[in-house]
């Protein structure tokens, strides 16, 4: 059977738009490597936003703010609800000036005839309705039910009238009911028997559960009943939010009109509910839902700043979609991890806001759960955490930008051209290159071969498919790389770059020297070992001093234990400014005494009579001056180097090779 292919059109959810965790893991390096904390660092991802290994953008919390904050303000520029009462008044005016004008007209008609018994009674009917328009109330709502009483001559008024009327129900209607259903609006008594007879038995299942009650009827017997008239709930909770959210909007529309506009209005709706027998359960299911949903937004108004008069129940829709994305705003503000987005409707969002939004909220909400189900993080204790996989991943990733930039800038290729001596074999194998040992790999060769003629015998083959053996020396070497962590360091931005030359270190000599030893010491006013798991996360010491002679002797103790030749590599912005005392005090001077440098110099030679090679990179030479540490270099025979914090990783990582190749041949 052939396979099946099926297309559809481009959504932004299908693979190539997902978040890579490795490129989420690059996007976080240098927060991490800044403060050491990674909530703190996939908080400013959630601020800014990335994007992704498909080249997509994932706008950041600022974004989505702006774009929320904007859409919010575009609802409210819509339209007003406030002028709605001029407007029902002035249609109720046109009702009386049509019936009035009736009455005039059949007066006269009654006149012409030139029956004055007809012209006498009609002239009195005529006088008694004037009376009655007369004696209508100013208030509109009065109005309304004075014209409801009326028995009007004219039949146009009458049908105008009739028509408003209806108009006015079904905007209250929707100003409490919308998205329910079309029957929530009919005025059939039948249909309106049958709301009244629903919300009746909601209102008492509300009531249970405030009491603690079983449900009676459950909400499956209701639903089975009346689920035509709440379409889309799945359960009492999801029935009560919709319920909340849309009367929640109708009395934050009220509360955003002046006093005696919205008693005006209030009063016309109330007298239009009361006309469907509604006034009374739709008062107490909104009493019930204030105590069941307290979070809906009740007492919430908004600011409608448009010209064009809003209907109630388009007012009604505005505030509650307002409401909607002031929620999802609060959320955004107060997000303080990814997870906290799950708060949010996320299909609200792309429907009031935009697919582009959702999408972007979609994906930030995941960052976290991403990263962890690739392995690289783990919660403990209430904080995100790198993994032994996690910090791995990302020595691996600092070094290849860091040989990236070594090859940009051509110092030169870093693999040896020629085998080491012991021949260790390696499960890797590379393209064969002038000047190497015919350690062909026969597999990868002769699978080179087909691959480039097809199959099929004989196999001819050619210069270009062969791949030789990769072979490893038997060399061992051990390196300890101290890196300053006085408060110098970060003042000048070389704390970071520091940092990730170490953790570069550590994955290279993890994945192409896996015999070699590598410690890392961290120094303030006194030095400490760093597991190579922690320096992700280590931070600078709020404290002043710069102990290399602490350095050195913490650094030649671990190396004590370490066999092949031995190296280390001390990464500075400064010159010795403290030392231990014999008895443990430690003493810091600034600028440096004799003291200091002799204990430090006197350290000096105990590594040089080790057999221990000191090797300085020293940073920010055109601010400091290394007098110092060019003493080292001549006391030791190592080397002093004056970098700069965007070279000193490379810098690192070239002398380190060529150093091991330099033993490696000699061995």
């Amino acid at each position: 059977m052939g396979v099946r292919y099926t297309y559809s059109a481009w959504d932004g959810s299908q693979e190539g738009s997902e978040i890579d965790p490795d490129a989420l893991l690059g996007e976080l390096t240098d927060d991490l490597f800044a403060g050491g904390d990674l909530d703190a660092a996939l908080r400013r991802v959630l601020r800014s936003g990335m994007r992704t290994q498909g080249g997509e953008r994932i706008m950041g919390l600022r974004e989505m703010l702006e774009k929320l904050r904007r859409r919010r303000a575009e609802l409210l520029a819509q339209g007003d609800p406030s002028g709605r009462l001029s407007r029902i008044a002035a249609a109720l005016d046109d009702v009386v000036a049509t019936e009035r004008g009736a009455i005039d007209e059949l007066e006269d008609e009654a006149r012409r005839s030139g029956d004055d018994r007809r012209a006498a009674v009609t002239s009195e009917v005529a006088a008694e309705r004037r009376i009655a328009l007369d004696l209508l109330p100013d208030g509109v709502a009065e109005r309304v039910q004075g014209l409801q009483r009326y028995d009007f001559l004219s039949s146009e008024a009458a049908a105008r009238f009739a028509e408003l009327l209806g108009e006015l129900r079904q905007e209250v209607a929707d100003t409490y009911f919308r998205g329910m259903s079309d029957a929530l609006r009919a005025a059939d008594p039948a249909q309106l028997a049958r709301l009244r007879d629903a919300f009746d038995r909601l209102n008492r299942m509300l009531e249970q559960r405030a009491r603690g009650e079983e449900l009676s009827p459950s909400f499956e017997a209701f639903m089975e009943e009346f689920g035509d008239l709440f379409p889309g709930a799945a359960s009492l909770d999801e029935l009560l939010e919709q319920l909340a959210q849309r009367l929640a909007a109708a009395d934050a529309m009220w509360r955003s009109m002046s006093p005696e506009q919205r008693d005006e209005l209030r009063a016309l709706a109330g007298s239009l509910l009361e006309d469907m027998d509604l006034r009374w359960q739709v008062e107490r299911l909104e009493r019930n839902l204030q105590m069941a949903v307290p979070s809906a937004g009740w007492g919430d108004r908004h600011r409608f700043s448009g010209e064009a008069p809003l209907d109630l129940g388009q007012a009604a829709d505005v505030a509650q979609q307002v409401a909607s994305i002031e929620r999802a705003e609060g959320v955004v503000q107060s997000a303080s991890s990814p997870a906290s987005l799950g708060e949010i409707d996320l299909d609200e969002v792309g429907r009031l806001v935009g697919e582009d939004v959702r999408r972007s909220m979609e994906r930030l909400a995941r960052l976290a759960k991403e990263l962890e189900d690739a392995g690289y993080v783990e919660h403990r204790g209430g904080r995100t955490e790198l993994t032994p996989r996690g910090v791995r991943r990302l020595g691996q990733q600092v070094l290849a930008d860091l040989f990236a930039q070594v090859r940009q800038d051509r110092v030169g290729d870093h693999r040896s051209t020629s085998s080491g001596a012991g021949h260790d074999r390696e499960e890797t194998s590379r393209p064969f290159e002038h000047g190497d040992p015919f350690t062909l790999d026969l597999g990868r060769t002769v699978h080179n071969a087909v691959r480039r003629s097809g199959s099929g015998v004989p196999v001819r083959l050619e210069a270009s498919d062969f791949e030789v053996v990769e072979t490893e020396a038997l060399h061992r070497s051990a390196t300890v790389v101290a890196v300053d962590l006085s408060m110098s360091m970060p003042m000048r931005d070389n704390f970071v770059p520091a940092k990730k030359m170490a953790l570069a270190l550590h994955a290279l000599i993890s994945m192409r020297f896996p015999r070699d030893y590598l410690g890392i010491v961290g120094f303030s006013a006194v030095a400490r070992e760093i597991p190579a798991e922690e320096l992700p996360t280590a931070m600078w010491d709020y404290v002043y001093g710069t102990n290399l002679q602490h350095a050195f002797l913490l650094a030649r103790t671990m190396l004590a234990h370490q066999h092949g030749t031995k190296q280390i590599i001390v990464v500075t912005d400064g010159e010795p400014t403290a030392h231990v005392e014999p008895g443990g005090e430690v003493q810091f001077n600034y600028p440096p005494v004799p003291e200091t440098l002799r204990r430090t110099m006197a350290e000096v030679v105990r590594c040089t009579r080790a057999g221990i090679t000191i090797n300085v990179f020293a940073l920010d030479v055109e601010r400091t001056q290394f007098p110092f540490v060019e003493q080292i270099a001549r006391v030791n025979g190592g080397r002093t180097f004056s970098t700069t914090p965007d070279t000193l990783g490379s810098y690192v990582l070239v002398d380190f090779l060529r150093h091991r190749r330099t033993f490696r041949h000699a061995g």
